[in-house]
């Protein structure tokens, strides 16, 4: 069987030279440093304090819309699209978490440290813990060995994690591709439990006993005017399809943006800006891309901006790709189903180093002959 099948894409190799100095960057550094200017000095990244406050009333105006179905429905199944909203409502929160932990809401990053914390508590995550993940994907996406979004998680996105699987996991990694946007209906209650456990057993935690509060107390707010109001069975299923909304569009929003695209060798010694737009893909698809996907559709220019306002991307998203274009530099961009194809085919072939080498349908031919 070809080794392609059983492999991600090529790792891209080991570049050897050290560059101490500022003279010795390669030219595409240099040129990074020039674009950098190009998009400070047009503007590109000043805060947008009005933008953000406009998405977070219609973010209240939602949550007030829901609480007010549910009031008028009562008992009824109906309120499963009530949850469904929820779960919605719950995305586009993380979303605003994942902008304020990046410092592009206020114009300190203490105070975006602050509201990150509350925002990511409302949706039940410990933002102690998503941040330190966080960062160590943006400073390494796709690298072996240092990007945590590559560990192994149910999901094996390397052929050597595949190749380990065993048990339950190895059932699922032989199929993962197929069964990927299932597995993430159990998403939102797995980044819950991620984040609890770092809570309670991480020697040192920021702000271990304010999140701790916090999530708690959204619980309370979330589960008892639910169980009080509804009958159980039905506050059950209530849960249970806001979770799972909640947790496929999470992945959904996420997973396009590195999954597939080259993986980075742990010994290579690559500059800033070929890493950050080799291992990225955008989406197309303008403003309701944007709306969709909290900006995370610009994931090659949030990358190299990661402080910039989603209401900035699309703008750099030209100057970026003029730059890309004159030096040579993949650009890769591609619509939302393509890229969900790109994610299942790539699960796919790393889900073939777990199945037994005797199920190689040319081995079998032979053995038939």
């Amino acid at each position: 069987m070809s080794a392609t099948l059983s492999t991600p894409p090529p790792a891209l190799g080991p570049v050897r030279q050290t560059y101490a100095r500022r003279e010795d960057f390669p030219p595409i550094a240099r040129a990074y440093t020039q674009l950098s200017q190009v998009v400070r000095e047009t503007g590109l990244l000043r805060r947008t304090p009005w933008f953000y406050g406009l998405v977070g009333a219609l973010l209240a105006l939602g949550f007030a819309g829901v609480v007010t179905g549910v009031v008028l429905l009562g008992d009824s199944w109906l309120q499963l699209l009530m949850a469904g909203a929820l779960g919605i409502l719950f995305t586009q929160v993380a979303f605003l978490a994942h902008e304020a932990a990046h410092r592009q809401i206020l114009a300190s990053g203490p105070a975006n440290d602050r509201l990150a914390r509350v925002l990511a508590s409302l949706v039940g995550i410990s933002y102690s813990w998503w941040d330190a993940k966080h960062s160590r994907h943006h400073a390494n996406p796709n690298r072996v060995g240092k990007d945590p979004d590559i560990e192994v998680d149910t999901i094996s996105f390397l052929d050597v994690d595949a190749a380990d699987a065993r048990g339950l996991r190895r059932l699922i990694t032989r199929h993962q591709g197929w069964l990927f946007f299932p597995l993430l209906t159990l998403e939102g209650l797995n980044l819950t439990y991620l984040g609890l456990r770092h809570l309670v057993t991480a020697r040192r935690v920021t702000g271990r006993w304010a999140e701790l509060g916090m999530i708690a107390a959204r619980f309370a707010l979330l589960l008892v005017p639910l169980f009080w109001f509804l009958p159980p069975g039905l506050a059950i299923a209530f849960v249970g399809v806001m979770y799972a909304v909640f947790g496929v569009y999470m992945g959904a929003s996420f997973a396009p943006n590195h999954k597939g695209m080259p993986v980075i060798d742990p010994d290579a010694r690559l500059d800033f800006f070929s890493k950050q737009v080799r291992t990225s893909r955008n989406i197309r698809g303008g403003w309701w891309a944007t709306w969709l996907m909290g900006g995370l559709n610009h994931q090659i220019e949030h990358h190299l901006f990661p402080s910039m306002s989603r209401l900035h991307l699309a703008k750099t998203r030209e100057i970026v790709r003029e730059f890309c274009a004159s030096n040579d530099v993949p650009y890769t961009e591609t619509s939302l189903w393509r890229s969900y194809a790109i994610v299942i085919d790539y699960l796919n072939r790393v889900g073939l180093a777990a199945r037994d080498p005797f199920d190689c349908p040319l081995v079998s031919q032979y053995r038939r002959a």
